[in-house]
């Protein structure tokens, strides 16, 4: 089941549901109760293991967006 992340415009807050696929699109109810249907894009960071054995973090701009295909402005 995926978590999907919302933001409150009342509170100011970002807050995590975890649902159906099938309900993604249904108003979510925050913390402090207020509805909202802001859903967020949600962030993650990628790793890469080196031929060495040792973990790295990605660069964005070998992992981010398909080769620039979003606003984040990396090229491939």
């Amino acid at each position: 089941m995926p978590l999907y992340e919302y933001y409150c415009p009342p509170c100011a807050t970002q807050f995590e549901v975890l649902r159906p696929m099938n309900r993604s699109d249904e108003p979510a109810v925050c913390p402090s109760g207020h509805q909202t249907t802001n859903r967020v894009l949600s962030l993650f960071a990628t790793i890469r293991r080196t031929p060495e054995g040792s973990v790295s973090a990605s660069d964005a701009m070998g992992a981010c967006c398909a080769g620039g295909a979003c606003a984040c402005g990396a090229r491939a």
